[in-house]
């Protein structure tokens, strides 16, 4: 029954990822709101973004909202990445956990890009004015636990982009799905199998720019006399879709002894604005009593994708147990971004 049930759940996500994975082309460079790839957590991004089955806590927010399903305790994240020339991504999520109703997370995800001048054809050097640019998402997640072997979890989420004077906004959905199996396990406990997880992300409305500067007075027969010589126009800006990525991973504890667990996790994505690609990562893990956990974790993303920028990955973290059920948990993660040198992820977690 067990094995029957895996099945049926498994080719239910496959059928309702099927639309996205039937499409073909890379189509690089034709979505806006990016940022909502970038990836957040330390832990995920240290393990090379191969994080949709391994998720158990807040931190599985972005890559897999079913992680949410088996959280027994509020979580508050702050999530903090800084970049190059001036962008930097921040991210604050709270969850509250209730054994009833299921796992309810709100998550502010912002990305800013600095300030630059203002030039023109006749002013080079610049104008005196600078303009700079932010992306803004607001989450609400659902995520609850089912059976010992299956949870899921969804999202819905505002996006809003804005350039200068110009801003565009939408509306978009993400899904996902968490299945515990038995093969591989090396307890009774639920988890320590071959985990398969499953996520659609952004999907949603395309957004279109619009703005004061895209205003402009027009005399549409310069040639004639007795017209009106400025007509108000507003230029008509195209719709950009989001990026639009489906997951599938899994993971697997090939060592499980004592206090100490080593962890491999495999995904595999489309993205409706980019080639297919893997994502590879592994944590070992070691329990203290009374103290807490540490983690050492590593990975390689963008593997098979064409003109890949990523590459390898790798962090630590820690979680310290107090009295009353309370925990401070630490992340830290580095991205090998090629020619963009590399991304440092700072993530700091309090569950009560």
């Amino acid at each position: 029954m067990f094995s029957r049930n895996i099945l049926i759940s498994a080719c239910a996500l496959l059928l309702i990822a099927g639309g996205v994975f039937a499409q073909a082309d890379s189509r690089v460079g034709t979505t806006t709101a990016n940022f909502l790839e970038m990836g957040f957590g330390g832990a995920g991004n240290a393990m090379g973004d191969a994080y949709v089955s391994m998720g158990r806590d807040l931190n599985a927010v972005y890559w897999n909202p079913a992680g949410l399903g088996y959280m027994t305790r509020n979580q508050v994240i702050i999530n903090y990445q800084p970049w190059i020339l001036d962008i930097n991504t921040s991210a604050v999520s709270a969850a509250f956990a209730n054994e009833q109703l299921g796992v309810f997370a709100l998550t502010f995800y912002q990305t800013g890009y600095g300030e630059e001048k203002v030039t023109n054809t006749l002013m080079q050097e610049g104008t005196g004015e600078t303009f700079d640019g932010q992306d803004i998402a607001v989450n609400i997640t659902y995520g609850r636990k089912l059976a010992q072997w299956f949870s899921f979890g969804a999202t819905a989420k505002y996006i809003t982009s804005r350039i200068w004077h110009e801003r565009a906004s939408a509306m978009a959905v993400d899904l996902g799905a968490i299945v515990n199996t038995p093969f591989f396990k090396w307890s009774e406990t639920p988890g320590d199998g071959l985990n398969i997880g499953m996520s659609i992300s952004n999907y949603g409305t395309k957004m279109t720019y619009d703005g004061i500067d895209l205003k402009e007075t027009v005399d549409i027969e310069p040639d004639e006399n007795g017209n009106y010589a400025y007509i108000p126009t507003r230029f008509e800006t195209e719709g950009w879709e989001l990026p639009l990525v489906a997951r599938i991973g899994v993971s697997v504890h090939p060592l499980i002894t004592g206090h100490h667990r080593f962890t491999v996790a495999a995904d595999f994505l489309h993205a409706n604005n980019n080639s297919e690609s893997m994502n590879v990562g592994a944590q070992y893990s070691v329990h203290i009593p009374a103290v807490g956990e540490f983690y050492l974790r590593g990975g390689y993303k963008g593997i098979f994708m064409e003109d890949s920028h990523y590459g390898l990955t790798a962090g630590g973290g820690m979680r310290l147990d107090y009295l009353r059920n309370q925990s401070l948990m630490i992340d830290y993660a580095f991205r090998d971004v090629s020619l963009l040198g590399g991304m440092h992820t700072y993530t700091l977690s309090f569950l009560f």
